[in-house]
């Protein structure tokens, strides 16, 4: 059977010239070829919808190919006329297939297919079991993934800061006086008021037990020990992982999705230096003296619910303090406070390297660099508390 030209697949143009034609049709015993030419832009839109009618192909054969060879520009509204006539000839059970297309247009066809389809993929159901299991592991490997960034993010830390002690020139000494000013100075009133009324309420607690033995005054030596040991270094890190680790986190993340950071690497400068090295030292710098601000201003709400309240003496309950406190007592506490403000800006640091560049992933990094951080500080804690009374201290 000789090939034929099929005028009822195409409408013919004002003209009424077939050889004008956008689309021409021929059918053999193999199927039928559509041949498309011209201009497939959005500018000839309205007039290709009309001339591309699937109803005719589909009553032309069963095999159709849509031969693209011929087309001098293409946009994503022809990409998009090409797709919706091929789905629809395909979901009426025809074999259609395109030939002839440059890479470009195979992109743009390959882009829209994602177009206008209503129905998901079927999903298989999953075995509760099995979903576990791939929760925990994804868990795990999320924990070492963490583990490792923190691992490399301290060792380059650790290299920076060897080559700062080396060549003093290298320290961006505004930058670490303005995070000294900003993560110590400036957090002084919030700490010092939330550790007064810790103080106060941990005294005000005490006070209302012990009366029922008759030991209220036992009291001082509770807050005492309990805040300088304890509490006083403990809520420090978890309000400055809050405050300063959250602020750490949202400007290295801003930067890194302003590409800010690809720029320090091209221009030869080590964003590790210029913003890791100065937050990390103004940190640990800091977080011992609001710790020792916090066990000041705890002891001092004490001594009010203490006067007021349970009815101590001044003068007692100096005496007691001093007896109760010691120097090891008060060391123990502030040593952990180097060590917690570390952890603290590593994991910021770290968080705020992994945002990519949407609004959403800031969030979620400054929100998951809270609480990891919050979580590290408690378990560094209680790693300091086995090791202490190990030690006898």
């Amino acid at each position: 059977m000789a090939d034929r030209t099929t005028p009822a697949a195409v409408a013919p143009g004002p003209g009424g010239e077939a050889s004008d034609q956008p689309i021409d049709v021929t059918a053999d015993r193999a199927g039928a070829r559509v041949r498309l030419s011209g201009d497939w832009t959005i500018e000839n839109a309205g007039d290709l919808e009309d001339r591309l009618n699937p109803d005719t192909l589909a009553a032309t054969a069963t095999t159709i190919v849509i031969d693209g060879t011929a087309i001098d520009r293409f946009d994503t509204a022809g990409a998009w006329l090409v797709e919706r006539t091929r789905r629809t000839l395909d979901g009426r059970g025809l074999n259609v297939s395109l030939t002839g297309f440059s890479p470009g247009q195979t992109t743009l066809i390959a882009a829209v297919d994602k177009i206008g389809r209503t129905e998901l993929p079927e999903v298989r159901p999953v075995s509760p079991v099995v979903r576990f299991l791939t929760l925990v592991g994804r868990g795990a490997a999320e924990v070492i993934g963490d583990a490792n960034a923190l691992a490399a993010m301290l060792g380059e830390f650790l290299v920076a800061l060897g080559g700062t002690l080396a060549w003093r020139r290298r320290m961006r000494w505004p930058a670490f006086v303005n995070h000294i000013d900003r993560a110590g100075f400036q957090a002084v009133p919030i700490i010092a008021l939330m550790s007064f009324l810790i103080g106060m309420i941990i005294a005000q607690q005490g006070g209302f037990y012990f009366r029922s033995f008759g030991a209220e005054l036992f009291v001082v030596d509770l807050v005492g020990v309990l805040v300088c040991r304890e509490i006083g270094v403990l809520l420090t890190a978890i309000m400055v992982a809050g405050r300063s680790g959250s602020a750490f986190t949202a400007e290295i993340g801003s930067m890194k999705m302003r590409e800010e950071i690809d720029a320090l690497t091209v221009l030869g400068v080590s964003p590790v230096d210029v913003l890791v090295v100065p937050r990390l030292l103004a940190l640990v710098i800091a977080l011992p003296i609001l710790a020792l601000v916090s066990d000041l201003a705890a002891l001092a709400g004490a001594w009010v619910v203490a006067v007021f309240y349970i009815g101590v003496p001044t003068d007692t309950f100096l005496i007691r303090l001093k007896e109760a406190l010691t120097v090891t007592t008060v060391v123990v506490g502030l040593v952990k406070a180097p060590f917690m403000a570390l952890i603290i800006g590593l994991v910021a640091c770290v968080e705020g390297m992994k945002v990519k560049g949407s609004a959403e992933s800031l969030g979620e990094h400054t929100t998951a660099s809270v609480v990891k951080a919050i979580f590290m500080v408690v378990v560094m804690d209680g790693v300091f508390a086995m090791l202490f009374a190990s030690l006898g201290i």
